[in-house]
């Protein structure tokens, strides 16, 4: 739990920077790594060093392992760093992923991660949807299924309709809400 509400913490502090500035800083970033690898040493130390069994050190302490989390610190930022290449997403994005792999795992950590995109994807639809409106969108997604259909490939967008379709995407508070949906039911909440 320890480890968990210091990430959860640091998920706060990205939000806020995501939200109002567009950018997570790697003064959360980085810190936020190196603490989860510490974290998981010392859990380790912990664990050699005691009589408690892994479980209940999972359970109190968030604790995953030191291997676990250097795992879960590479296959999160791996991953991101595909999205970062093939769509442009930000790096922050990408540190800031593979920050919540290195507190959560492998396992969770990428459970987290697709979380955080079916949340960004929701959430940048809806803001679209405030944007532009249900029906000219629902009416422009037409036009295109119709036209793709007659004409046998797809139609380019004016610039003006690919500037207007595209919102800005926060990561931050989507991979917050991502946390909090993994780990709650771990603690017996949901």
């Amino acid at each position: 739990m320890l480890a968990t509400v210091l990430l959860l913490g640091l998920l706060l502090v990205a939000t806020a920077t995501d939200v109002l500035r567009h950018r997570i800083y790697n003064w959360t970033t980085y810190p936020g790594i190196l603490a989860a690898l510490c974290l998981n040493a010392a859990g380790a130390a912990v664990l050699a060093a005691t009589d408690f069994e892994q479980p209940q050190l999972e359970r109190y302490a968030g604790y995953v392992g030191p291997a676990e989390s250097l795992i879960g610190l590479a296959a999160c930022g791996f991953l991101m760093l595909l999205c970062y290449v093939m769509l442009k997403i930000g790096g922050g994005d990408v540190k800031l992923m593979a920050m919540v792999g290195a507190f959560l795992g492998p396992e969770d950590g990428i459970v987290a991660m697709l979380w955080t995109f079916v949340l960004g994807m929701c959430l940048a639809l809806i803001v679209l949807i405030w944007r532009v409106g249900p029906l000219p969108l629902a009416a422009r997604t037409f036009r295109q299924i119709v036209c793709t259909l007659r004409l046998g490939h797809f139609s380019p967008l004016s610039p003006d309709e690919r500037r207007e379709l595209q919102s800005p995407l926060f990561l931050a508070p989507c991979a917050l809400a991502a946390v909090l949906l993994v780990r709650l039911p771990q603690w017996g909440l949901i």
